[in-house]
């Protein structure tokens, strides 16, 4: 920020340097945003949308600061992104040093060790004890496709599945294997081909089917429509993100992963929103010991900086030849270096437990409304939503789910809505957020359902 959009003027009570307190000193937006957001019409593409009318100025904990100083509540982590902060202390203790000493090499050209570093905690960190390697990339999306050109290149094979509610990136590829048309893919084709798509487990709308029937009639349409011959991959975010916060029914995963085994399919799993104890386990695989032959991370995986990765069985990450993977800025060096920071932030200050005690809160909290709107409440850690209903249906009240959150921020707290109806209120807080706030924000939120 310049000039005078820097004085948001806040004071001290917090190593972020920000109070921990919702407040409003302007209706939402604010001159000053609004100046800003008519400077942004006049600039900006007008296909770049944002959720809230206001700008940023500083953020930390569980609070967004904007430019005419009101500090909001972050229940949204820029989608999942700051788990450990929006400024963490480690995080930019780790950035400025780096940046002091360079800030591009480029690793293909002259590589350095935080690369190295950031490879081997992720071939720690993620599930399973078989021998493993890592590729750096930019985005989630990015990495998605990383993960099907080696799954490609070790099978010999070119088809995809991917499943209902998917959401997997804004790529050409990507795109054909996101589910939801608006906003992501519509006007924009063609796509890919040799991508197809499966049911999900969806227990809310599945009629009580459990795990291994939803396993069966997914993989039934996977070897009648598909074949597992000619089957790469197939790729399953744990929980869905912007497909709903779907958590399929116990069992889902584990079978289409043994499937997967039995017929030399790679099993990809997409931990770009629920990786790095989001969901209060280090990785959503975790919960039923799922062991992905790949996994795809981003987000959350360094504080805010542009990282993303696929970490995977040795002999099936090695099977690209060498040249095949990398790019310009993939494992950035200052992205390596805040990378190792919030992950050392997560291991050494608890936050994977944290994930469930927020996740535990929030639960409790969403499920005492007993709204009649509310048709669901579910996810696990940091990562919960409600799906919101017409009374006495499963209809989807997209209406509802935008007018409650619009009423929120108007409120102060940041909420976003998912879903393929647009019909969810998903909750992505930091993990560094206080009782007090979530507390406060669903005070807020239950207001809201009552306008």
């Amino acid at each position: 920020m310049t000039g005078r959009f820097r004085n948001w003027g806040m004071t001290t009570s917090t190593d972020t340097g920000i109070r921990q307190q919702r407040r409003l000193e302007t209706a939402i937006p604010g001159p000053l945003s609004r100046e800003l957001m008519t400077r942004k019409g006049a600039a900006v593409a007008a296909g770049v949308g944002t959720t809230m009318p206001v700008f940023a100025a500083a953020a930390g904990g569980g609070i967004v600061v904007d430019v005419d100083g009101n500090h909001l509540i972050d229940l949204g982590s820029g989608i999942a992104v700051t788990t450990v902060g929006a400024s963490n202390p480690r995080v930019v203790a780790a950035v400025r040093e780096q940046v002091e000493a360079f800030t591009h090499t480029c690793f293909m050209v002259t590589p350095y060790e935080g690369y190295v570093a950031v490879a081997e905690s992720l071939n720690r960190l993620t599930p399973g004890d078989h021998d493993k390697r890592t590729a750096l990339f930019n985005s989630g999306a990015e990495a998605v496709e990383n993960a099907v050109k080696i799954a490609r290149s070790h099978t010999g094979r070119h088809a995809v599945v991917v499943f209902d509610h998917a959401y997997h990136g804004r790529t050409n590829l990507t795109m054909a294997m996101t589910a939801k048309s608006m906003p992501y893919k519509h006007g924009f084709g063609p796509f890919a081909s040799e991508v197809y798509r499966a049911p999900l487990s969806y227990p809310f709308r599945d009629g009580g089917l459990d795990g291994a029937e939803a396993a069966r009639r997914a993989l039934e349409v996977v070897e009648k429509q598909v074949g597992a011959a000619n089957l790469a991959a197939m790729v399953i975010e744990p929980i869905q993100g912007e497909g709903g916060f779907i958590a399929p029914a116990p069992g889902f995963l584990p079978a289409l992963a043994e499937w997967c085994r039995a017929n030399g399919v790679v099993f990809v799993a997409d931990e770009v929103q629920t990786g790095f104890a989001r969901t209060g386990d280090w990785f959503a695989c975790d919960h039923e010991g799922v062991v992905p032959d790949l996994i795809v991370t981003a987000k959350g995986i360094a504080g805010g900086l542009p990282l993303s990765a696929v970490t995977g069985r040795a002999e099936i990450m090695d099977a690209a030849h060498t040249g095949g993977l990398g790019g310009t800025y993939g494992g950035n060096p200052l992205a390596c270096a805040a990378a190792l920071a919030a992950i050392e932030t997560i291991e050494q200050d608890g936050l994977v437990a944290r994930a469930r005690e927020i996740g535990a809160l929030l639960t409790s909290r969403l499920r005492a409304l007993a709204d009649p709107r509310i048709g669901d409440v579910r996810g696990r850690g940091a990562m919960i939503a409600v799906e919101l209903v017409r009374p006495g249906s499963l209809d989807p009240d997209p209406a509802l789910a935008k007018a409650v959150a619009a009423a929120a921020h108007e409120r102060g707290v940041i909420v976003l809505t998912c879903g393929t109806h647009g019909n969810v209120l998903r909750f992505l807080p930091p993990l560094t957020i206080s009782d007090e706030l979530l507390h406060d924000a669903m005070d807020v939120l239950a207001e809201a359902l009552r306008a």
